[in-house]
């Protein structure tokens, strides 16, 4: 059975407090996209961008500067991650697992990509995530309270599926309440099965994160 992987990157520069968007920002001297498309490098049969079609000019750029020649296709990203992910998959011909994965989430391991695409090829899908750490309490009409942490869990990217499925669930008409591709799975019914994360693969959304990557990447 055929691995692809779609890496979303669509992000602004708002919340770091750039103009530029985060994934062309440098990690130790390399845009974070750039990361993160290696780790996929060896580990699927095909690779698949999803970029606004205004960046396609500068990716290009930045890829000969820095003298990427990362085997990848590139589709133009939409207005939202929704539409940006249907894109993706719109792009891929065949059947087969896909994980959808955060362009700005470059400290995947191989580890969890390849525990990921096999419960999913086991089970139909896989979704990484790790326990929290922190206590939560749950806000309701302006009360709270606490509640057991051991119950929930924080959800990463990437996300596996197989793809006709996930093309399926695509069709469904966007609400707010799809955040990734595990809620639009569930709106098709879908059994969402959990497989483990990492502490390290965060995310990187503002300068702190940027200084988190950094000390990361030194371990």
């Amino acid at each position: 059975m055929k691995k692809f992987a779609v890496i979303v990157a669509g992000g602004s520069g708002k919340r770091m407090g750039t103009e530029m968007p985060k994934q062309f920002l440098l990690l130790a001297e390399k845009p974070i996209l750039m990361h993160t498309l290696l780790k996929f490098q060896h580990e699927v049969d095909e690779l698949i961008l999803v970029l606004p079609e205004l960046q396609k000019e500068y990716w290009k750029n930045l890829c000969i500067k820095h003298q990427f020649e990362v085997s990848i296709r590139i589709v133009n990203g939409g207005n939202s991650r929704f539409e940006s992910v249907k894109n993706g998959l719109a792009a891929i011909e065949e059947n087969g697992i896909v994980a959808i994965h955060d362009a700005v989430r470059p400290f995947v391991s191989a580890d969890i990509i390849r525990g990921a695409f096999a419960t999913a090829k086991e089970k139909g899908n896989a979704v990484v995530a790790i326990p929290l750490q922190d206590s939560i309490r749950e806000i309701k009409d302006n009360e709270n309270k606490a509640v057991d942490r051991t119950l929930f869990r924080l959800i990463q990217t990437p996300q596996c599926f197989e793809v006709n499925f996930l093309k399926k669930a695509y069709e469904q008409t966007e609400k707010t309440t799809f955040t990734d591709d595990a809620s639009v799975a569930e709106g098709m019914g879908a059994k969402i099965y959990l497989t483990d994360g990492s502490n390290d693969n965060i995310k990187i959304t503002t300068p702190a994160d940027l200084t988190i990557g950094e000390a990361i990447l030194k371990k």
